[in-house]
């Protein structure tokens, strides 16, 4: 298992989204490693975030395969870091999520070159930015999607090792609304509230959410106001949807609209900036019969299972490539400091990943 002490390596290196030295670190270790099994690369330089690195192979007739991972963690410095081990589990920040899946990809292509010396119709994208969104990373990877017929990513598995088949699509927007500034006690009903018209809006919202089809619509941060004693000049939601069809997508942007534009208190005025950051992945005939395929190549069950937080599976399976996620080691307490990542999940992920990528070379 000395792939773990490459794991290590790059755990140790803190690589919090916005720490563009710390990504770009982890970034050369992988260069290094796939670079040695004769990839190409592609450097997406970015100013102000980690580069986007691009591995290519060599192509020839046949499906081409895209695997997918990222090299950020949600850890600032010093809040989070070092790798420790036990008998059963790897601790650390990435551990899972998804330093570690990006060395099962790693051990997997090792795996696949030490056999036929050469790797053809595989590329491998590790962006820098998934864990704020993508919102650099999805110009690229949705540019890059048109180029494959099927995409693996390698964020964690599930409990019982299941890949991932559905994941709900995320939109974030901030509402602002106008008021008008008053004295709360000598003049009143002069003043405009936008603290009380966010609390029209809020409950307005809040009742767009269908837990039982998956729709969530969550105000997760209200700021407005001056003091106790002015009446509300101003007031900000910053409101995040999240969906499990397109049906449904439409619906809540199209709530999102009309409540924005309706003043339930005379005399606000609102508008609202934002976007949907990842469609939603959605369940298809594709995957299932890919499924199928892949449990014929690796003589075993493969379970699946749908996901209500998003990855950039989203983003490829969008743009209409076959795309499956989950592919990483089992692992839990991922964005908290009880990150961990099971042992004996690398292996199974690597063996399966290993006879996976071996099927599609010729």
């Amino acid at each position: 298992m000395g792939y773990l002490k490459n794991l290590e390596e790059i755990v140790n290196i803190n690589s919090y989204t916005k720490n563009k030295i710390g990504v770009d670190n982890v970034g050369n270790y992988m260069s290094t490693w796939l670079l040695e099994l004769g990839f190409k690369q592609s450097v997406y330089k970015r100013e102000l975030i980690g580069n986007h690195l691009l591995f290519s192979s060599q192509k020839h007739d046949g499906l081409k395969i895209l695997l997918l991972g990222h090299n950020d963690t949600v850890f600032p410095p010093n809040t989070f870091e070092g790798f420790l081990e036990d008998d059963l589990w790897v601790y650390g920040p990435g551990v899972c999520d998804m330093k570690g899946g990006n060395i099962v990809a790693l051990e997997s292509l090792r795996n696949l070159y030490k056999k036929n010396k050469t790797i053809s119709n595989i590329d491998f994208l590790l962006v820098s930015d998934e864990e704020t969104g993508s919102d650099d990373s999805k110009h690229l990877t949705s540019s890059l999607a048109s180029n494959y017929d099927l995409c693996f990513v390698f964020e964690a598995a599930g409990e019982n090792l299941e890949i991932v088949t559905g994941r709900k699509g995320v939109g974030t927007f901030t509402i602002y609304i106008e008021g008008l500034a008053a004295h709360a006690g000598t003049s009143y009903i002069k003043g405009v509230d936008a603290n009380l018209e966010a609390s029209y809006k809020l409950q307005k919202l809040s009742a767009l959410t269908n837990v039982d089809i998956g729709t969530t619509v969550n105000i997760g941060k209200i700021t407005g106001g001056i003091g106790a004693n002015t009446i509300s000049p101003s007031c900000e939601l910053l409101v995040e949807l999240r969906f499990s069809s397109n049906e449904e997508k439409q619906r809540l942007l199209n709530s999102l609209e009309e409540i924005v534009n309706t003043s339930y208190v005379k005399g606000t005025k609102s508008h609202i900036e934002g976007s949907i950051q990842r469609d939603v992945m959605e369940t298809n005939e594709a995957q299932i019969l890919l499924i199928k395929k892949l449990e014929e190549i690796t003589e075993s069950k493969i379970l699946s299972e749908k996901r209500g937080g998003v990855s950039d599976a989203n983003i490829v399976s969008s743009c209409g490539v076959t795309t499956l996620d989950g592919f990483g080691p089992f692992g839990d307490g991922d964005h908290t400091k009880k990150e961990r990542a099971l042992k004996s999940s690398f292996n199974q992920r690597i063996e399966m990943m290993t006879k996976i990528l071996e099927s599609f070379q010729k």
